[in-house]
């Protein structure tokens, strides 16, 4: 009999290559790591630091995070493949040097398969600890050669994708007038404010941090509106950039816009049912996993050679065309924009590995 929560049956029904499960007890390091395709490369995948409630929990998280790497570096049309670091907060851990090249150690164990990266809960100055056990990390600090903080290049990205969104709806990718409201001005939303202000769009912006809004509106101005507010403000465009399972069966009914193009990752709550809703609203919904792949395509350039910041936005502007085939696709095949991006990901990892064949 399978029990619910057995790892091998959780690996075949998301896809799974492999799952590592690590541990050291001096440093309280204690995580897994998972590697869903490598079919177009080595996998590439953050590592996240998170409370989780136990061990099952963790592993959940893990696979569905992987998994959806594999989609994020296909649609970039860039050769890795999808995995994905989660590490267990522990009350004892000091995160600090010795913590993290033990980390790195794990890492390097799998020799090159894995390529890790900073994501919820880590940093790029933690790569550089990283960095001293094992080649196998992107977006290390600048000093190191690395790619650093890739929120300017993720956020050209989503404004790219955002603009071939706009000419799908309005027949022409000008977003100045275009009321857009930016929920999460952090570090990806911020950049993104930046771009919209310079075009001419309305902005409006929503975070829980007072930091983040007070650092935002140096940018130019901007309305400000109280985060559970932003789904109710009068809009073409929303933009989501905060935590993830922001679009659901609450608050699509009291979205007032054409486009959903944002930075956040996951922000279908149910990808089967809220994109359903979606499309009963005539609201158009630009993937995540594809137009925020800046962040993939900046660890890419770091990868390949030499890392070079111009080469990352060079890299970026293929996310346009890309959701112009994406949402081309959905129109002549009747399907959900979700579908067709995951449709068309997939259908370019499978011409991968019929050459392997």
């Amino acid at each position: 009999m399978e029990h619910p929560f057995d790892p091998i049956v959780k690996m075949k029904d998301f896809g799974h290559e492999n799952v590592y499960f690590f541990n050291d007890k001096a440093t309280h390091l204690q995580g897994v790591i998972a590697i869903h395709n490598t079919v177009l490369g080595p996998a590439l995948g953050g590592t996240r630091l998170w409370t989780y409630v136990n061990s099952f929990e963790a592993l959940h998280d893990v696979l569905r995070l992987s998994r959806g790497m594999t989609y994020k570096s296909s649609a970039a049309g860039i050769n890795l493949g999808g995995g994905k670091a989660v590490i267990m907060r522990h009350p004892e851990a000091k995160y600090d040097k010795a913590y993290w090249a033990r980390y790195g150690e794990f890492v390097e164990r799998l020799g090159g398969n894995y390529i890790t990266a900073a994501d919820v809960g880590t940093k790029t100055e933690f790569m550089r600890y990283i960095a001293s056990s094992t080649s196998s990390v992107a977006g290390k600090p600048d000093d190191l050669g690395g790619g650093g903080d890739p929120s300017p290049v993720t956020a050209y990205g989503v404004y790219l994708g955002m603009k071939a969104s706009a000419k799908k709806v309005y027949g022409n990718d000008g977003l100045e007038g275009k009321r857009v409201a930016v929920q999460g001005v952090g570090q990806v939303g911020r950049y993104l404010v930046g771009h919209l202000l310079k075009e001419g769009a309305d902005v409006i912006i929503a975070d829980i941090n007072e930091d983040n809004i007070k650092a935002t509106l140096a940018l130019g101005s901007c309305q400000v509106v109280p985060p559970d507010a932003v789904y109710d403000q009068e809009m073409d465009i929303y933009a989501p950039c905060a935590l993830g399972a922001t679009l659901s069966e609450e608050t699509i009914p009291r979205l007032q816009c054409s486009i959903i193009a944002g930075g956040a990752n996951n922000q279908l709550k149910d990808e089967v049912e809220d994109v359903k809703r979606l499309q009963a609203r005539d609201i158009l919904y630009a993937p995540d996993f594809l137009i925020n792949s800046g962040g993939v395509i900046n660890c890419y350039i770091e990868v390949i050679g030499e890392y070079n910041r111009v080469k990352a936005f060079e890299g970026c502007e293929r996310i346009y065309s890309r959701t112009e085939e994406t949402l081309h696709y959905a129109s002549t095949h009747g399907v959900s924009t979700q579908d067709a991006a995951l449709a068309l990901a997939q259908e370019r990892i499978d011409k991968a590995k019929k050459l392997t064949e």
